[in-house]
């Protein structure tokens, strides 16, 4: 039998009246609260995973792909799917989800047109389909990337859309209005953008590192308007623009009373301070295309590049270059170039390019286990309850244990399509976006 969030309210609701109206029989209301015990305790679940903060970013509320949710575990096209809505053009940005609003960019496969598109959580029904940028010249864009790449950001009201170069804008969320838009912030991205912005009290920051330029920009969230901007300062011991570039969303940490915007580029990671653009540190490590989204766990922030040391743990407590004073640990292997990983515990879960599953030991950087699952892989996994979520490009999804010991597979399931998007989580529901549609699968 299901109870949904009213009738589990009621209940309580009801048991409270009774030992109200009969203070003086405590025995009822024993009674009472003994029966409904069961009914109170999924009540206060159901109440922790509606208090859960919205997926609002790349990776979730955190930025770390950490959900707090009882999400399935087995799913197909014919068991768990709640919805399925089609979703045109080609984007590989995850879905955002605000209240009852799941939105997400996507694009013609020529990059002519750049879309937002916004998709009742309950229905699947399409809300929105709005033009936000008509572009008449499109850049080049690699075949295996997209135009609409770069995840949007979403609060209450607004919505941050940003597609590289070809523009970025801001909406309103209730009206479909575009309140700014940017056009001027440029870089050759050579094969296509892939960057997501984030938010962070008045700021939207974005980091553009292309081929001929690299730098990173704070702007007005509410106008647009510039903050800072500044150049990347990076001797990248080469000409080849090929080797400059990046697609890394940057994140926001706080360690010993300082703020920091931890920003991968190609060759190093630069730590900013978010208020004026000012570099606090600095870690060369080389390698380029930097995709996965840096954590920051127990005093250490954990890079993920392609080449170069590929993997390491740097202390954030350093000023200037701290290349030979404060990376703890490196690890070269089974590491991915896109998905961007998981801490849970004491380790670190991730999936590689081409499905090779790993955990890492976070005080050292050694490898526990690896174990090869199969299948491509380019979107990052998520957690919850226990149990981490990988979606590889052919339609395949497994659900393992976050279990530092041994690999322990709990469930293999198809849909039509793969993902290169990452999963989004709204309630106990996941959001899942394939190549082609949009569903929402829950038990």
């Amino acid at each position: 039998m299901q109870y949904n969030a009213v009738s589990r309210t009621a209940v309580v609701r009801l048991a409270v009246g009774i030992c109200c109206l009969a203070p003086m029989k405590s025995n009822l209301c024993n009674r009472v609260f003994g029966a409904l015990a069961p009914f109170v305790v999924v009540l206060a679940f159901a109440a922790g995973a509606a208090a859960a903060e919205p997926w609002n970013q790349f990776r979730g509320p955190g930025g770390d792909g950490q959900a707090s949710a009882d999400l399935p575990v087995q799913w197909s096209e014919a068991d768990g799917v709640v919805w399925k809505t089609a979703i045109h053009g080609r984007a590989w940005s995850s879905p955002v989800v605000w209240g009852e609003q799941i939105w997400m960019t996507s694009a013609t496969e020529d990059g002519t047109r750049l879309y937002a598109i916004c998709v009742d959580a309950q229905t699947g029904a399409i809300e929105r389909d709005i033009t936000v940028f008509e572009i008449a010249e499109p850049m080049f864009c690699y075949p295996y990337n997209s135009y609409a790449s770069p995840t949007p950001v979403v609060e209450q009201g607004r919505l941050w859309v940003h597609s590289g170069s070809a523009g970025t804008a801001c909406i309103d969320t209730a009206t479909g209005e575009t309140l700014w838009a940017r056009q001027d912030l440029r870089c050759d991205h050579y094969r296509g953008p892939g960057s997501s912005p984030i938010v962070d009290g008045d700021a939207l920051y974005v980091n553009f590192d292309g081929y001929d330029v690299q730098y990173v920009v704070a702007l007005e969230k509410n106008t647009g308007k510039t903050i800072w901007k500044v150049d990347r300062d990076i001797d990248y011991g080469s000409d080849n623009g090929d080797r400059k570039k990046a697609y890394s969303t940057p994140t926001l940490i706080e360690y010993a009373g300082r703020r920091q915007l931890v920003s991968p580029a190609a060759v190093a990671t630069i730590a900013y301070d978010p208020a004026n653009g000012n570099e606090l540190w600095k870690v060369y490590h080389g390698g380029f295309n930097a995709a996965a989204r840096p954590l920051f766990h127990d005093g250490k922030v954990i890079v993920n590049l392609e080449g170069g040391l590929r993997l390491l743990a740097v202390r954030p407590d350093g000023d200037g270059d701290v290349t030979d004073t404060h990376i703890e640990w490196t690890c070269g292997k089974a590491t991915p170039t896109r998905p961007s990983q998981l801490v849970i515990g004491d380790h670190l879960f991730m999936v590689n390019d081409k499905g090779i599953a790993s955990c890492v030991s976070l005080d050292d950087g050694q490898p526990v286990w690896t174990e090869r699952m199969g299948g491509p892989h380019s979107a990052s996994p998520i957690h919850a309850a226990g149990r981490i979520y990988f979606f590889d490009e052919d339609g395949t999804s497994r659900v393992i244990a976050a279990n530092a010991e041994a690999y322990e597979l709990l469930a293999t399931n198809t849909l039509e399509a793969g993902c290169m998007a990452s999963p989004a989580v709204v309630g106990d529901a996941l959001i899942v976006r394939t190549k082609t549609h949009l569903y929402r699968i829950e038990r």
